[in-house]
């Protein structure tokens, strides 16, 4: 006999894992609603107050394009410096250690806002005197480009928290897991890539999915160092208008659009590999 749940109205669990959409995890995120409320009311603005919502949103829309190639990138990045961060943080080396600890402690003392101003001012001058110094032409007259240090700032900034996001999910996986790996005989970088990491990163999905949520909405910041994105495509259109309520509503909303799908992506990650217990 098939066991049976009260869920299922009877349905044996092999009979119903047959019918698509059936099981529990394939049902739809209800909160995908929510998601089709904010792009509904958007586009009702759109099509019935086209002045000034159309020309607001035609006119930010490459903007909208900056910040998502922005973001997707820093955080591509952002998930590279936290693995190899993680790593450091646990490594038996005290040297690395050290050095990944104060990165960590250093970065997560200074507000966003400052390194990214940092990094388009000031680390330019620093170059610039270095290459005064040793008689080069090139390094002398450097000049910023507000994409690369944006995605630099961003990457440094957020790197420093997925490093502790990293460091937590591995070391949340019981110890005996590596030492049967190694048992086995895969080395220490097999045993992580196989056995630990998998695991590590299953259980901090949610936490990787809020950076990048969080990622997406601080990635604003960016329009402070001359990156056409949309918050500053959406200060130089309130700028020429002077129609403030209606601009930033409207920014706010494609932000809105843009985080909610981002969670519901993330959510739909999360069912697909959770496993049951």
């Amino acid at each position: 006999m098939q066991p049976k749940s009260r869920l299922t109205g009877g349905l044996p669990e092999k009979v119903l894992g047959s019918i698509p959409g059936a099981k529990p995890s394939d049902k739809i995120d209800a909160w995908w609603g929510l998601v089709a409320g904010v792009v509904g009311l958007s586009l009702l603005l759109i099509l019935f107050v086209p002045d000034p919502f159309r020309r607001i949103v035609e006119f930010v829309s490459d903007g909208i394009g900056v910040t998502v190639v922005v973001t997707v990138i820093s955080f591509v990045l952002v998930m590279l410096v936290g693995l190899l961060g993680g790593l450091g943080r646990i490594s038996r080396s005290r040297l690395l250690r050290g050095f990944t600890t104060l990165y960590v402690e250093i970065i997560r003392g200074i507000p966003l806002l400052v390194q990214l101003l940092f990094w388009y001012y000031a680390l330019p001058q620093v170059i610039q005197s270095f290459g005064a110094a040793i008689g080069s032409e090139a390094l002398t007259n450097y000049r910023a480009e507000p994409i690369v240090m944006a995605i630099l700032g961003l990457t440094i900034g957020y790197g420093a928290y997925m490093t502790e996001v990293v460091r937590a999910g591995i070391q949340s996986v019981p110890k005996g897991q590596a030492e049967a790996a190694r048992s086995l005989g895969l080395t220490y970088f097999q045993s992580m890539r196989y056995v630990v990491l998998p695991q590590a990163f299953r259980t901090i999905l949610p936490a990787i999915g809020n950076e990048f949520v969080t990622l997406l909405k601080d990635s604003s910041l960016v329009s402070v160092v001359a990156v056409p994105d949309l918050t500053r495509r959406g200060r130089e259109f309130m700028s020429m208008t002077f129609i403030p309520l209606e601009t930033w509503a409207m920014i706010a909303l494609l932000y809105l659009i843009m985080t909610l799908f981002a969670a519901r992506i993330v959510n739909w990650l999360e069912r697909k590999t959770k496993i049951e217990r």
